[in-house]
């Protein structure tokens, strides 16, 4: 299995026209370690000055409580990290127990205690259009109802038929609000895809993270080889599917992607609005705020080239 290693930069800064006071950030930009990702090295600047506490949450997401010290008319916080990631190749990662390989299926009763809040729709759905929409990829014959192929096509179709778009503002679309509008970002894609696959009995999780485009790279050397994605530069949104014997596999129905290539995930969670990357309060005059702007860069490195300076 191929060994990647990343550097990755994630800077965010809100700006105010006069200096205000601020309360406590809540700051989800760590990747989250597993068998698979390994963090070597991480940073976090916070300017104005500001104390800081590490906590993991209920998801086990690593979460940064950052209190800035001091009013300001700029809050910049730039985190730096060296990852090392093992992708496995995606035939392992759908290599289903024989049980689940035909929909519908049925988990254990011990997995269904754990997957409880991922099995169970979040959104309301009363007029059955987000059940009939997710039931077209259950059309045909047996074969066709297979797990892996349901997931695969659902993936396909979103990015294929929808269009994508990129939103700034806060909060996630719901999945009929998505369908109505034929059109969504990586977030509400991955929610679309979430409460679809729940409503065909199986649990599923939002993962917000990182994606690395070769494209945007300047150390890549490759000439017209890579497959263009769309949600690089900034935080990303996918999805991921409890399938027994395979365990959380990644769906990122913006970029039809299956596996955790190119995929680096940061944090997960039953809902969207539980895995903000960024999220806290200021205070001053209403009309202080003038914008924030998010940028994520993320690039290969050779294994011998030093770590950026933290604290791993």
């Amino acid at each position: 299995m191929p060994v990647l290693h990343y550097d990755i930069t994630h800077t965010t800064v809100y700006r105010y026209k006069e200096p205000v006071g601020f309360g406590l950030h809540r700051v989800m930009f760590r990747p989250r370690e597993s068998h698979d990702l390994r963090v070597l090295a991480t940073d976090l600047q916070v300017s104005p000055q500001a104390s800081i506490r590490l906590i993991q949450d209920p998801y086990s997401n690593s979460v940064a409580l950052v209190q800035p010290l001091g009013s300001a008319t700029e809050l910049r916080f730039v985190c730096t990290f060296r990852i090392e990631q093992v992708p496995a190749p995606v035939e392992t990662l759908l290599e289903i127990d024989p049980t689940a390989e035909y929909l519908p299926f049925a988990y254990s009763v011990q997995e269904r205690l754990d997957l409880e809040h991922y099995l169970r729709p979040h959104h309301d759905d009363p007029e059955g259009v987000l059940i009939r929409w997710a039931h077209q990829f259950l059309q045909g014959d047996q074969e066709s109802k297979r797990t892996r192929e349901v997931l695969a096509r659902m993936n396909a179709h979103i990015g294929s038929t929808l269009k994508y778009e990129v939103r700034n503002e806060e909060g996630t679309q719901t999945p009929l609000e998505t369908l109505e509008r034929g059109s969504g970002s990586c977030r509400d894609y991955a929610l679309l895809m979430m409460e679809a696959a729940r409503r065909l009995g199986i649990a599923t999780r939002f993962v917000s993270g990182y994606l690395y485009d070769a494209a945007l790279d300047p150390a890549n050397t490759a000439e017209g080889n890579e497959t263009p994605v769309s949600g690089a530069g900034s935080t990303h949104a996918w999805m991921q599917a409890y399938l027994p014997g395979a365990g959380w596999v990644a769906f990122d129905p913006t970029n039809n992607i299956m596996g955790s290539h190119q995929l680096i995930r940061v944090a997960v969670a039953r809902d969207p609005a539980f895995a903000s990357p960024l999220s806290g309060s200021w205070f001053g005059s209403a009309d202080a705020y003038l914008g924030m702007e998010a940028t994520v860069d993320v690039r290969r490195v050779d294994l011998l080239a030093p770590p950026p300076p933290g604290t791993a």
